[in-house]
């Protein structure tokens, strides 16, 4: 599998507003890596949901908690 890098370039993105509810821990997180990276908070955020989605197992879970 891909290593997730996060882009810090200035490429526009054309986007839908959606409230989603996010993990004290992971909004901590990626808060941290915005300041330190320089990039915003919802750039971050976009690039791990498309690394989440392109590295998805699409198989079917034994519990019927997985995706399909």
């Amino acid at each position: 599998m891909e290593k997730f890098v996060i882009k810090t370039d200035d490429e526009k993105m054309s986007s839908i507003n959606r409230t989603i509810r996010i993990k004290p821990e992971t909004f901590e997180k990626i808060t941290e890596l915005s300041k330190e990276m320089d990039v915003s908070f919802n750039k971050i955020a976009n690039q791990c949901l498309e690394y989440a989605l392109r590295n998805l197992d699409e198989g079917k879970d034994d519990d019927d908690g997985g995706v399909g």
